[in-house]
């Protein structure tokens, strides 16, 4: 649409004026199809430093795991906080103003706290910051290496006493400004049944998002009918960790009933379907969910790929392998999840759109790259989602605060050199 003027202050719109002939005095213009900010509801920012080291060898999740683990055992406070820096830059470069970092590297190597106890976590917070964008942080409750299996090696990292413990830690972390704080289940492996209903109900009290990866593997969904004689999500609904507040990722291997306890309950999910392609997870049922009633977000996950238009359009692709029939999601249905979907996943309800009272969260897609040129204007939307990419970002503003500029980042600066030397510093 033409001749539409935004108008900000404090860093909300406080008018959306359309039909003007010509901007008014001072207007920044931005050239382009111009969308709300877009959410990135599921991020692993240290997993930046594996991008193409992991593509050597053949394998599943589980090898791959392992170079992750090794990453994840350099980290400090200092490098995770630059290394999240550039990374966070990178997702600003593509549009994204808000990231939901599911964070679970918390202590010193060997599992020893900090002396701040949750530095790991004030570092991601103020990486954000420094990048512009917002945050929830997911804090992560993570006890065990497997059903029944103790932490060892870099997995001590992650753990707390108990899920009292790690509420105690978590309730340290301050919302406010740029960030808010939510909790997270690492997995049913890796929280034990009995402390489940501790971190829902943390999450529950503060009317806090609450996240969990769910039924990313078939050994997963196998060991925890082995332990439990349940589901991965059959067990997390009968300790209250379902409902509008929690967003299950990937939810990749299903069985029918678990779709209409998710989306029953109106559980949020979040489809990452680049990671789940780069690590062999398999394609998940997310038409199904969606008809069932779980609302839809978008995540890059690994970060092997920064782009939710790439994500967007995966959603849909991925269903044409598995179905061999086009047209499951229209466009706007993806590009929803891209932005307010991801929004309310991560306990920002009021951000995502372009309207009054909303974060001024404003992207610009260009026309003009090899990709967009030619863009029937009755299909802008269709082009964006299923031609655009990251690349084709020239505008982002988050907040009433321009960060990226003709297709660069106001703040950081030079962030292809920004991360390099941050990921030299941990490989």
């Amino acid at each position: 649409m033409r001749g539409v003027v935004v108008e900000v202050s404090g860093g909300r719109i406080t008018a959306v004026r359309h039909g003007v002939d010509a901007p008014p005095p001072g207007a920044v213009h931005l050239r382009g199809v111009t969308l709300p900010g877009l959410a990135n509801a599921h991020s692993h920012a240290f997993h930046r430093a594996l991008r193409g080291r992991t593509q050597r060898e053949r394998g599943t999740f589980w090898t791959w795991r392992r170079q992750m683990y090794e990453v994840a055992a350099r980290l400090t406070p200092d490098t995770y906080h630059a290394l999240a820096r550039a990374a966070y830059a990178e997702m600003a470069l593509a549009g994204i103003t808000c990231v939901g970092e599911f964070h679970y590297v918390h202590h010193q190597p060997g599992g020893r706290p900090y002396d701040a106890p949750s530095a790991m976590g004030e570092a991601l917070i103020a990486a954000a910051a420094d990048a512009g964008i917002r945050i929830t942080l997911l804090d992560t409750c993570y006890l065990r290496g497997g059903f029944a299996a103790p932490l060892e090696g870099p997995q001590l990292r992650f753990g707390d006493r108990d899920a009292h413990a790690w509420a105690d830690r978590a309730a340290s972390l301050k919302s406010g400004g740029h960030a808010r704080v939510g909790a997270a289940v690492h997995s049913v492996r890796a929280v034990p049944e009995g402390e489940i209903g501790v971190v829902s109900g943390w999450a529950r009290e503060r009317g806090a998002p609450l996240h969990f990866h769910l039924s990313e593997q078939v050994a997963e969904n196998e060991g925890c009918l082995a332990a439990y004689g349940r589901t991965p999500a059959a067990l997390l609904e009968s300790h209250g960790a379902l409902g509008p507040f929690a967003t299950a990722v990937h939810a990749t291997h299903l069985t029918p009933e678990d779709i209409t306890l998710l989306g029953g309950s109106g559980t949020g999910v979040c489809m990452c379907p680049t990671t789940e392609r780069d690590l062999a997870d398999g394609i998940g049922p997310a038409r199904a969910l969606a008809g069932a009633g779980a609302p839809l977000s978008l995540g890059s996950d690994s970060n092997a790929v920064v782009d939710l238009f790439e994500e967007a359009r995966g959603v849909e692709l991925d269903e044409r392998l598995a179905t061999r029939e086009r047209g499951h999601w229209l466009a706007a249905e993806l590009l929803r999840g891209a932005t307010s979907g991801g929004h309310a996943a991560l306990g920002w309800p009021e951000a995502g759109r372009i309207a009054v009272g909303a974060p001024a969260d404003l992207v610009t897609v260009t026309l003009d790259s090899v990709r967009t040129a030619g863009a029937p204007l009755d299909a802008l939307v269709e082009t964006i989602v299923f031609a655009a990419t990251a690349a084709d970002v020239r505008e982002v503003v988050c907040e009433g605060r321009h960060i990226v500029h003709e297709g660069r980042h106001t703040l950081v600066g030079d962030v292809p050199s920004t991360l390099t030397t941050a990921i030299n510093r941990l490989t």
